[in-house]
């Protein structure tokens, strides 16, 4: 058991270094946000699918989780439009610094999401949140519409991880994964064909919307497969060696593993100011605290 945990734990690591990398693609797939996310959720589906298919689960659910799929498919895919989006307006730094501002966000959703009390420690933290984030708009005002969509983007990556922690139950993630990836592309097929209906050739389908680089194929082949299906059903996977709380530490490497990746492909054009990494690391050091405090919490809980 102890081998099998140590392995599951350097897993994690892998999958959280894709997810890091995954704001690397974005940047390097020159589509805009809306047909990036379009095809990612696609293809991705199209895998999960497959291994579905392979593994031989089960599709059957009911009328009323279809719906409930449907809610979290809307959610996930505005979050990801919102996070490419971002990166396309400002850069990797800074949509991956922002977006771990999501912790925030949960601490302060989940109360309300599950009807518990809100813990003073997780409103100070809120606080500390608030100040990095200052630091940084302070000082990369020209950043400012890509600071926006990054926080929309924390913020609807918090309300679909408290979606998905009450659908997750009874239900394997893979069959969970290809409904809300097609209940995404569903919504944003009709968004896309209502553009074209009203002839906004920009914003709908087109001659030119199907017609992609091969080094976008490539990129978007590698961001579906192993940056989401493989991705989404490995980090489920882990969860069944490693604690919730090392898990959450680890996944707190994303915004980490994405800035140094940023910062050795794209050189300068990544590299902010000394505030804004002083903003960042308060951010990120509040999450972690977010984490230990929460551990602490649950330690003394158990019986000894």
């Amino acid at each position: 058991m102890p081998n099998a945990r140590l392995k599951n734990y350097f897993h994690l690591h892998f999958i959280v270094f894709i997810w890091g990398f995954t704001a690397i693609l974005g940047e390097l797939i020159s589509i805009d946000a809306i047909p990036l996310v379009w095809y990612r959720m696609l293809l991705a589906s199209v895998f999960i699918w497959g291994y579905i298919k392979i593994r031989k689960i089960g599709l059957q659910v009911s009328k009323k989780l279809l719906l409930a799929f449907l809610v979290a498919g809307i959610v996930i895919a505005l979050h990801w439009i919102t996070f490419f989006a971002a990166i396309k307006v400002s850069n990797v730094s800074i949509t991956l610094a922002v977006l771990s501002t999501g912790a925030f966000f949960t601490s302060i959703l989940e109360p309300i999401f599950y009807k518990r009390k809100l813990i003073w420690y997780e409103v100070l933290f809120g606080l500390m949140v608030i100040g990095g984030l200052y630091l940084i708009f302070n000082v990369e005002k020209n950043y400012f519409l890509g600071i926006v969509l990054a926080l929309t983007s924390a913020f609807l990556s918090s309300v679909f991880s408290l979606i998905n922690g009450k659908l997750v139950q009874g239900y394997a993630p893979s069959v969970i994964s290809f409904y809300e990836l097609i209940s995404g592309v569903a919504v944003v097929t009709l968004y896309l064909i209502v553009m074209t209906c009203i002839g906004d050739g920009a914003e709908g389908f087109s001659w030119s919307f199907f017609q992609l680089s091969t080094s976008d194929w490539v990129f978007l082949m590698i961001l579906a497969s192993v940056c989401t299906a493989y991705a989404l059903i490995g980090s489920v996977q882990v969860m069944k060696y490693l604690s919730p709380y090392t898990v959450m530490l680890t996944i707190n490497m994303e915004p980490v593993y994405g800035i140094l990746l940023a910062f050795l492909i794209f050189g300068d054009s990544e590299k902010m100011s000394s505030q804004f990494y002083y903003g960042a690391l308060i951010i990120l050091g509040t999450v972690v605290l977010n984490g230990v405090f929460k551990n602490i919490k649950k330690r003394k809980r158990m019986p000894t």
